[in-house]
């Protein structure tokens, strides 16, 4: 892949987080959204998404880089996308514009590992069978048949990102540096909802 862009177009949007190698569908209406999206597939078709902080305009420092991988127009003015995540990155700084979006200089080096294929062995069973329990205790469907059918990467981060957790929480997971420290990250977020649970046969108390 060519030089990542140091300056590119971000999307804020709260409680929404994604990772490398995940697809994030989105629903694209406002304007400022829409300008993003029709410049962003004129030129390299790579935009950001971080998490927006709740008081204020202010967005967290670290999001993640994607490529919109497929684009849909209706009838009624929305667009709809699906962006395929790429890497994560350190926010540096606003660039001032005239556009109706916002643009930042952003860093990729604290995420490296992003773009490498890791084959570390990591047991990942304890924080699976807590999952399943989290999830059911919250009333929470997932195919969890079809579920299986992913890699280890792909089932950390698609936990990471529906499970029913704060904005701060999905935050901690987003900045992980390693897939060791999103596991143990996830596993402890997890026990702290389930302090009620008996892991000895899963069942809640």
């Amino acid at each position: 892949m060519k030089a990542l862009p140091h300056i590119i177009p971000v999307f804020p949007l709260s409680g929404v987080i994604y990772f490398p190698k995940t697809n994030l569908p989105l629903n694209i209406f406002e304007k400022r959204y829409l300008d993003l999206v029709n410049d962003t597939v004129k030129k390299d078709k790579l935009m950001g998404m971080v998490q927006s902080q709740r008081n204020g305009n202010g967005v967290y420092k670290i999001g993640c880089l994607g490529k919109i991988s497929d684009l849909q127009k209706s009838n009624d003015g929305r667009i709809l996308i699906n962006l395929t995540g790429i890497t994560r990155f350190k926010i540096l700084e606003e660039i001032n514009n005239k556009k109706l979006y916002r643009e930042f200089k952003v860093d990729y080096k604290y995420f490296e590992l992003d773009l490498k294929n890791l084959t570390e062995d990591l047991n990942t069973e304890s924080l699976m069978n807590k999952a399943k329990v989290f999830f059911k205790k919250n009333g929470l469907l997932l195919n969890w048949k079809e579920f299986e059918k992913l890699n280890r990467t792909q089932k950390i981060n698609t936990l990471s990102m529906i499970s029913p957790v704060t904005n701060e929480e999905k935050q901690k997971l987003l900045e992980a540096q390693t897939e060791r420290d999103k596991i143990e990250t996830l596993e402890n977020i997890i026990n702290f909802y389930l302090h009620d649970v008996n892991f000895n046969n899963l069942t809640v108390q």
